[in-house]
Order: structure tokens, then C-alpha cells, then sequence
């Protein structure tokens, strides 16, 4: 929008004695003669830019004129910038990087302590996914998509509430018309993705919290040992709190998960480095799986 791009440039022009026409023209991925023009509105507005032409010409504001900017402090102008350098760590477009040069202050360069770098390994992957997914939700649409969950492959439509990172990945959150609840999808796990392109009436939606032992609803429970070489991973995705420890500093951790099937495949992930503790049922059905999987590779080895 023309207003967000004078008001981008009025920020440029405050921290810069000159910069050249070009230079905006690139940043703000406009011509040169756009630039030209939003100086001249903002000249009208009675903000005293100038422009000089030639080889150490520019565009710059008159001695003299000051905008108070006292709202916020170079601390939480710091605090703004960092959050939207994440943004823009996983942003195809330059929406971000123009929203933070309206923001940079005196003293708030954008060379803070905290770095937050939200992208996956391939930013194109799941780039397109947000951006697409962000505009459903800012123009309450509906969107669809195929998922592939550990129990089955389905096509889903959602309403789209709001875009969440957790657990180390993107997630949407939103309500589901064949569920008739809320549920969290996982964006890798999208293939297919859709706008609708159908509206929807906003439904009063329940607060969104993050519970790290708690995955979705019909949850089971169990207790877990794992072996004091594995602690760092556990500290690492569960905290230090959580868990219990015994004199040999082996870890024992009360989990609640969505389903057996899924619960299992976790535990395997550590080797030989966890047991089922508790219920007994879940330690006999576990034996069981761990037997199908061995008698797999003595067949392969028989042959």
C-alpha cells in the first residue's frame, strides 16, 4: 500500500542524511519514478524532502525537522525488530525486512544479542504454505489439503485460525468441518494445499495453549525410564523440571500421549536406551511389536 510505503521512507530518510532515488526504488521493489512521486507526497504533506540529482545527489529531509518518536524506547524497538527478523527468516516476499526499516530507530540497528531464525532446512518449502495459509486467515477463508497422520491419509477443509511454531515445526490451527472440533495440522504434512477461496463466519474459538506432554485429545498415559545418556534429549525437548532421577542419574518421565501406536514409535526412537515402565499393558504390547520387528530381520537373515 502507497501509505505503508511513504511511511517506510520517511523512516529511511530519518536515519540516513542521504540516500539515492535508486536506492528506495530497490528497496521497497519500486521504480524510480514511484519514488519520485511518494516524495513529492510527502513534500505536500509538509515534510520538507528534497531531492538533488547528480553524481552526489540524493534524497534527504531539511536541517531541522524533527519527528517525535519518544512512544518507544531503543529497548523495545530492539524487542520489535527481533521478532520480525524471525518472521522474515521464513517469509518469500521483503513485507517484513520493509516493515522493520519503518521501525528502525537511533540506537536500534537490528545488531541485538537474540537472533530467532524460525526457517526450516529448505526456506521454499514451507514459505509458500505460510503465506498462503496467512492470507485465509487474515480473509476468512476456507482452506483444504490432503494429511497424513500416523493412523491415516485424509482430505481435510479447515477454518483457519492461526499459524503456531512449536515442537521445533509450523503448525495450523483451526477448526475442522469434518471433526466439528479444533485440531493441529503439522505443515510438512500437507500435500495439496488449497484457498478455498469460500468465506466463513468468525466462530468464537476456545484460547490456544501449548502443553508439552499433551498432544491432542484421547490421551493415554505411561511412565517411561530412559537411560542417563539420553538425559540431554530429554532435558532438550522436555525441560529439566519435568522429569525424576535416580541415584545412577537414569530419567524417569510421566508422559501423556495421543494414541499407543504413535507412543510406541517415540519410544523406539531411543534404542535401547528406554523402557516402558508403566502400565504393564503397554510393556506386554510393546514386547509384542518389538518381537514382529525382530522376527522380520530373522527371516531376512535366514534367507
Amino acid at each position: 500500500m502507497k501509505i505503508d510505503r511513504l511511511i517506510g521512507i520517511l523512516s529511511v530518510l530519518l536515519r540516513r542524511d542521504k540516500i539515492t532515488a535508486a536506492e528506495l526504488a530497490e528497496k521497497f521493489e519500486v521504480s524510480s519514478r514511484t519514488v519520485y512521486r511518494d516524495i513529492e507526497a510527502l513534500s505536500k504533506a509538509g515534510i520538507p524532502v528534497a531531492a538533488e540529482r547528480g553524481v552526489n545527489g540524493g534524497v534527504y529531509i531539511m536541517d531541522g525537522f524533527k519527528i517525535d518518536r519518544t512512544l518507544l524506547s531503543t529497548e523495545d524497538m530492539c524487542a520489535i525488530i527481533t521478532g520480525l527478523k524471525s518472521l522474515d527468516s521464513v517469509c518469500e516476499t521483503k513485507k517484513y525486512r520493509q516493515l522493520m526499516d519503518k521501525l528502525y530507530a537511533d540506537g536500534a540497528d537490528g545488531s541485538g544479542s537474540i537472533i530467532i531464525d524460525l526457517s526450516m532446512w529448505d526456506k521454499t518449502y514451507v514459505a509458500p504454505k505460510l503465506e498462503l495459509i496467512k492470507g485465509t486467515i487474515e480473509n476468512r477463508r476456507l482452506i483444504s489439503f490432503t494429511y497424513y497422520s500416523p493412523e491415516r491419509t485424509e482430505e481435510r477443509t479447515i477454518e483457519p485460525y492461526r499459524l503456531i511454531y512449536q515442537w521445533s515445526g509450523w503448525y495450523v490451527w483451526g477448526y475442522c468441518l469434518s471433526r466439528k472440533d479444533m485440531r493441529l495440522f503439522k505443515l510438512s504434512r500437507m500435500t495439496e494445499l488449497a484457498d478455498l477461496h469460500i468465506p466463513f463466519e468468525k466462530r468464537d474459538i476456545p484460547e490456544y495453549s501449548c502443553d508439552k506432554l499433551r498432544h491432542t485429545k484421547g490421551e493415554i498415559e505411561a511412565e517411561v525410564k530412559f537411560d542417563k545418556s539420553v538425559k540431554w534429549r530429554i532435558i532438550d525437548e522436555f525441560g529439566a523440571e519435568l522429569p525424576r532421577y535416580d541415584d545412577e542419574g537414569n530419567v524417569y518421565l510421566k508422559f501423556t500421549w495421543s494414541d499407543v501406536p504413535s507412543f510406541f514409535r517415540y519410544i523406539l526412537t531411543f534404542g535401547d536406551c528406554a523402557e516402558i515402565i508403566s502400565p504393564a499393558k503397554y510393556r506386554r504390547e510393546f514386547t509384542g511389536l518389538l518381537k514382529n520387528i525382530s522376527a522380520k530381520y530373522d527371516t531376512q537373515l535366514s534367507e
